[in-house]
This record gives structure tokens, sequence and C-alpha cells, in this order.
């Protein structure tokens, strides 16, 4: 029943916070077309408009446009010579921003390397190893990641976007992404009823330190450029809101990750001993998930630290002190989202197995990580102290 309320809150929550049809229109204005380049040649000449006394050089590259209404074409655009510029080499696969109504003719930029091979190449081994290992249930997971992705472009982002509450569209996204995720890769069932309740109790619970947190720390949300041109082209948007936001959905993999674990080692614990009593399923349990935040909890911690290292090692190379790094917008961000977020993932042990002790019985125990409703053999290591 309260899966069902809780899927009922959701649809509700997806029709009153549906974007408005997009008009169209950006503040941003509309950006120049693109086309795939490949590099042809790259020399170093005086840059245009300066003589070689000037010593203001450029590399002068020369790409053959492989798309786009200018395909066939041969590019000509100049680069400064800097440490930020691109380092470019012939073969080089581009991509070109273009300006078709130049007063020279179409001007060209340098707008990105083309990465789509890559990018694919990876996706087809991410997808085999996937396949390989989990078979039917790994299939279901794909099934799960895509529509998560579907959640976030086709309404998150738009709804945002159009000024709605993004705390609100996070927590609706993040609802039906774990309804959706969880049934689709483990399966219907009792089990996996129990791990999305444990999944929103620990998220709900997450938000809530994480609006506290970020409003007694007077965060702003603005990081960034990227923030203030945000600010700039969709003054709408609740910035600190979107500090929010981001704890709430970045939270969301790692909790169920835990509430699924949770609740499989209740149901193993309940199939190998059917005449255990509650208390002895829970203890048992609990000492699973001990060992499971152990290894755990870094996890949040470390990703944050690893998006905002080239920002840690600027503010060590002006040799500020440990205080004031930490306490500056930015690192307090990656602090308090790191933290709240692995509170949350000690919180959802026992959340989650209380909900999984009360709920699964010997005759219901079917593991959301069970292959095809397959039982496996009841592992009788669960029950060591």
């Amino acid at each position: 029943m309260l899966v069902l309320a809780v899927t009922a809150l959701t649809a509700i929550g997806l029709v009153a916070l549906w974007p408005e049809a997009d008009s169209g229109a950006s503040i941003l204005g509309e950006r120049l077309p693109i086309a795939d380049a490949s590099v042809r040649t790259v020399s170093i000449a005086p840059c245009a408009g300066t003589a070689e006394e000037d010593e203001v050089d450029c590399y002068v590259v020369d790409a053959s446009v492989r798309s786009g209404e200018r395909r066939g074409a041969t590019a000509r655009l100049e680069l400064p010579v800097e440490g930020s510029t691109p380092r470019l080499s012939p073969g080089d696969d581009i991509v070109l921003a273009y300006d078709a109504a130049g007063v020279d003719g179409p001007a060209f930029y340098f707008y990105d390397f083309q990465r789509r091979t890559p990018l694919i190449l990876l996706v087809l081994l991410f997808v085999t190893v996937v396949v390989l290992f989990g078979g039917w249930r790994g299939i279901g997971a794909l099934a799960g990641l895509i529509t998560s992705l579907i959640v976030l472009a086709v309404f998150t982002l738009p709804a945002i976007l159009d000024g709605r509450s993004p705390v609100l569209v996070a927590l609706v996204s993040a609802a039906l992404i774990g309804l959706l995720a969880l049934h689709l890769a483990h399966g219907f069932g009792v089990a996996t009823n129990v791990a999305a309740l444990g999944t929103f109790a620990s998220l709900l619970l997450t938000g809530a330190l994480a609006a506290a947190f970020v409003g007694a720390s007077r965060l702003t949300g603005l990081l960034d450029d990227n923030a203030l041109l945000l600010d700039v082209a969709a003054g709408e948007v609740d910035l600190r809101g979107m500090i929010l936001a981001g704890i709430i959905i970045g939270s969301l993999g790692v909790l169920d990750d835990m509430a699924v674990t949770q609740v499989s080692a209740v149901a193993e614990l309940r199939r190998a001993r059917p005449r255990l009593g509650r208390r002895a399923v829970f203890d048992a349990a609990l000492r699973i998930g001990r060992d499971h935040v152990s290894s755990t909890v870094n996890t949040l911690v470390l990703a944050y630290v690893g998006a905002a290292l080239p920002l840690l090692l600027l503010f060590t190379e002006t040799q500020r002190s440990l205080g004031d790094i930490a306490t500056s917008e930015v690192v307090a961000t990656e602090i308090i989202r790191s933290l709240v977020g692995s509170v949350g993932i000690v919180a959802s042990v026992p959340i989650t197995t209380a909900l999984a002790v009360w709920v699964l019985r010997p005759d219901n125990t079917r593991s959301p990580t069970d292959a095809g409703g397959s039982r496996s053999r009841p592992a009788e290591w669960l029950l060591r102290p």
C-alpha cells in the first residue's frame, strides 16, 4: 500500500510540475551551426592583421569539413599560441562552429574535439560487460539506466529551467527513477517494494539534512561561471535549490544500492533460518550493513573530491589555510554534499533493515538480486557474528 501511495504521489507531482511547452526562445540567442572536420595541416604563422615583427603568432589550421552545409569545404582557422590553446595535429577529428555570414566568407572557429568514436566503444564495452555478468538482470539494469536518463532529459531539466522548484522536481524525479529503475532491474515483488520504500525514506532524510545545512551555511549557489551564466540566461532558476536537487539526485544511486543489499541480506537470512526471530535477523543483517557502510561511506566523499580536485589544487597553490579553503562556498558546498550524502547512506542501513525484517517472511523472501526468480542456496556464512 505504501508503494502505491508513493506511486500516486509521484504521478501527481509529475503532472503538477510538468514543464510548459518550450517556446524555443533563449536569452543566449541562437548558437552557430557546427560540423565535423578532420585536421589536415597545422603551422605557426603571424596572426591575421599582424606583422612578423609584432611577434604575435597563431596556429594556422586547415581542416576538411565532413558534415553539415559546408561539407567538402576547406576550413582555415587561427588559434593563439598560448598554454590554454588545444594542441591540434594532422588527422585529429574535431568539431567546428561556423558563421556563414562572415565578412570575408564563412568564418570557422574551433568548437571541440570529436569524441564520438571512443565514447561509442566505451558504451558498447559497458553494455557487454553488464549483460554478460548480469544476464537478464543486467538487461533490466540497463533498461533502468536508460529510463533514468530519459526522466532527467524529458522532465527534470526542462522543469527546472521552466521555473519549477528544483527541490520538488528532484524529489519527484528521484521517486520516479527509483520506482522504475529498481523494478526494471530486480522485478516486481515484496522485496523490491521494501527496497524502494527504504530508498525513499533515506532520501527524504538526506533531503531534510541538506536543506537544513545549506540554509544554515547560507550557500548562494553561485559557484562558478556556469552558475552565473545560468542565473543570467534563466533567471527563474533557484540556484540554492539547485544545490539541494543535486544532493538528492546524486545520493539516489548509492542509497538504492544500499537498500537492495540490506533487503537481500534479510531475505537470505529468512530463508536460511525461517525460525530465527526478528530481533536476531535484524542484528545479523545490521552487521552485514556495517561492513558495507565501512567500504561505501567514502564513495560520495571521494567522488566529490575528485570532481573538485582542480579547484583544491588552485587553492593549495595560493597557499590559503585549510580553514579558509573549507569554508569557501565552493568547497563548503562539496563538504555538505558529501557528508549529508554519507549520513543518508549510514541511516539507510537500519531504516531498510527494519522495514525488511518487519515485512519479509520465509514465504515471500525472493531476493531483489535473485536472477530469474531462482533461489540460491542459503548463505550460512551470513549468520556469523
